[in-house]
């Protein structure tokens, strides 16, 4: 059988915003595939704001989730396979749901990101972001 993650994410992603809150998801940068800007990726990980108000060009296809996001005032194109989101969740109130993250058997040598390369690009820390996860 196929995976369920993409229906469970597009289901959670729904319900966030019928209820008027802010889908954010929790993304492993490290995952094949996965194109966002590194200077923004934390231990290995990303938190997104997929808000419709939010980004641009948004798509959820049968594999990924692609769209537009400005950081740091730089238009960037994002790529994000369902496989590898952590979690969805409303930032208002952290209510969503969480997944295991699965590597495939055989990772391409361009997946590993260098820590060093990643912490120069870091930019000015604003503030801690936390993120609760209620099952």
């Amino acid at each position: 059988m196929s995976s369920n993650k993409p229906y469970l994410i597009r289901a959670f992603f729904e319900w966030i915003v019928d209820n008027e809150l802010t889908p954010y998801i929790a993304v492993d940068a490290y995952f094949p595939d996965v194109q966002v800007p590194v200077a923004y990726v934390t231990e290995g990980q990303i938190v997104l704001n997929i808000a419709p108000v939010s980004v641009g060009g948004f798509a959820m296809g049968e594999e990924v989730i692609e769209f537009s996001a400005r950081f740091g005032g730089k238009l960037e194109h994002l790529v994000v396979p369902f496989e590898a989101v952590a979690a969805i969740y409303a930032r208002e109130n952290g209510v969503g749901t969480s997944f295991e993250v699965n590597y495939p058997e055989e990772l391409p040598e361009e997946v590993s990101i260098e820590v060093e390369q990643e912490e120069e690009l870091k930019p000015p820390k604003k503030g801690k972001p936390t993120l609760s996860i209620v099952k």
